[in-house]
């Protein structure tokens, strides 16, 4: 048998939730006692996507975003979804660099730091529909490798 858990969020995309959504995940993590490095890798790609829906999904318009959360074994799933204006082409979308709001200094490497920061990382996407941004991360990996390596 599994060992399973799952939460679901809803908040409204503003922007000083999107703290709230980063500890609130970290925290539902905790079960897997992960180590500093992966709550701090989680809470950085939960911060870019809830970024991404707030600032690019909904262009700063309050509407909801929802966070789902689940846990098989070791594995953390995550689930960031808006349902604002969509990314007409994701694969551009997720190039280092590319922003569509450079006037408010945007880096464009939100997609790049989920990427570099969790195990894998999908995009769904469909204009005038919203954005499903779905990533899992293995917990435990630090863990096994420092024991590895001081035998």
């Amino acid at each position: 048998m599994k060992n399973t858990n799952e939460m679901e969020l809803i908040f409204e995309s503003r922007s000083v939730n999107e703290g709230f959504a980063r500890v609130a995940v970290a925290s539902f993590m905790t079960q897997l006692n992960p180590t500093l490095e992966e709550v701090a890798d989680v809470k950085t790609a939960v911060s870019e996507a809830v970024t991404n829906a707030i600032i690019h999904g909904y262009e700063r318009d309050v509407q909801k975003i929802w966070i789902r959360c689940r846990m098989e074994d070791a594995v953390l799933y995550i689930e960031v979804e808006d349902r604002g204006i969509g990314i007409a082409d994701v694969e551009q979308a997720m190039q280092p660099l590319f922003t569509t709001r450079p006037e408010l200094e945007r880096s464009g490497m939100g997609f790049s730091f989920m990427e570099a920061f969790m195990d894998e990382i999908k995009v769904e996407s469909e204009p005038g529909k919203g954005t499903v941004v779905k990533m899992q991360k293995k917990i435990g990996k630090g863990r096994e490798l420092w024991s590895t390596q001081s035998l």
